[in-house]
Formats: C-alpha cells, structure tokens, sequence
C-alpha cells in the first residue's frame, strides 16, 4: 500500500506536477528527472486542470517507477491509472464544498476504481499571497503566526480519523509554512505530516523537515529549475 511509504521512519519528497503547465514531452522531462534522482512519489493534481488527468499519468508512468499519487482540486480529479488519490478534506476552511461536498461527489467513483484512498486533513496556511486554493474555495487560511489554530485544527482533524496531514503555503507562496506551525503541529499529532508551498531551497527544505514534516512537497521551483531536484534529494538523503 502506498500509505505504508507514509509511516517509514525517513524523510521523503513529493514532486506535485500540474498537469495543465506540460506538454507531454516536459512531462516526460520532468518525470524522467524524479525517476533519475529517486523522488520517493509524484502528486498530480491543480486548482483547475483542464486537460486529461488520465493521459498525463500515463504519461509520467512510462517513464516514473515510483507511487503516482492523484493531488485533487476537485471531484473531478479522478483517475484509476494512479496508484492512490489523498482523498483531501480542507479542515482549515469553512467551506462545505471542500469539508464534505466534493468527497460525497467523488466517494462511489474512488470506490469502483480500486484506487487506494489516503484520508488528509488540508490545512491551508497564510504565507504571505493569496493562494489559487484559497481564491478557487473561498475560505481563509489559517495566520502565519497563529500556531495554536493550527495545533487545533490538526488534532481535530487526527481525532476525526484522518490518516495524515497537509500543511499548505500554497503554489508561489511568498514563504514555505511557519517552522514553528510545523514543529506544534507534529508533536500534537501522531500521524504523517506533509507540508508543501514556498519551498524554493535547500536551505528552506532543510528547514521544513527540521521543523517536524515527514514528507516534503515541491513543484513550482523545479519547472523553472529541474537541476534544483538533485540538491534537494542531497538534502533528504
């Protein structure tokens, strides 16, 4: 099960691919790059995808041997040709739509998939920009500096049975997630943490995963910069 790569005891990288910023031969590119370096999983998903979420998994499967992990935006982001999908309730917002309206939605279609369904709590987080997730679900995310927002929402959210944790900055966040954020939220909780937005370093990386997250995600920098991937598995190694 793709979840039991969750629990090792190591640090891992996501690399998350938006669909709709490749053609298949940059996806291609992109994909034999992770392969190449060892990227533990690839996330694929966006705010809107508007081309064949299908297609480009099958795409970075012919080339990519690791987990393929679907990285919803919405219910419509459904595909058995990956290996599992983080089935994502935002637990920061307010908004119905993205607590339970989506997952209702998609629920009966993950189930006849067979796709493996990892239950995460989304946790957005203010790091200084207005994010494409935050304007797309209309809620607000929780203050940089408010640790103890964050600390509750996430043990409401491992209370409520969920499998893992997302701490999100958001694409082209202006900084990664509040260390201190990161570090209150894994010693309250037992269960995997990933944070991702603004990780643009080796530096920042490498403050991520000191500060508690078990599993790092990047995206953004690696399009504009791919030989930043090699560094940055240094840093995870």
């Amino acid at each position: 099960m793709v979840y039991d790569l969750f629990l090792q005891k190591q640090k891992r990288l996501a690399l998350l691919i938006d669909p709709d910023k490749h053609s298949d031969s940059s996806l291609r590119s992109v994909s034999m790059n992770a392969e190449r370096e060892g990227v533990h999983m690839i996330f694929v998903g966006g705010s809107l995808v508007m081309s064949s979420i299908s297609h480009a998994i099958d795409v970075i499967k012919s080339v990519y041997t690791g987990p393929v992990i679907l990285f919803p935006g919405n219910a419509n982001q459904v595909s058995a040709n990956a290996d599992a999908i983080l089935f994502l309730s935002l637990i920061s917002g307010r908004n119905a739509e993205f607590l339970i309206g989506n997952q209702v939605l998609s629920a009966p279609v993950i189930k006849n998939s067979g796709l493996e369904a990892i239950a995460t709590g989304y946790m957005l987080i203010d790091c200084g920009k207005t994010t494409s997730v935050e304007y797309m679900s209309n809620t607000q995310p929780i203050p940089y500096d408010k640790p103890d927002i964050a600390v509750a929402t996430a043990i409401a959210g491992e209370m409520l049975g969920l499998k893992a944790l997302y701490l999100e900055g958001g694409s082209g966040a202006q900084s990664f997630v509040n260390p201190e954020i990161i570090s209150a939220v894994k010693k309250s909780c037992s269960i995997p943490l990933i944070v991702g937005g603004g990780i643009r370093s080796c530096e920042s990386l490498r403050n991520v995963f000191d500060s508690g997250a078990d599993i790092a995600v990047v995206g953004t920098i690696i399009e504009k910069n791919p030989e930043l991937l090699s560094e940055m598995m240094k840093v995870v190694r």
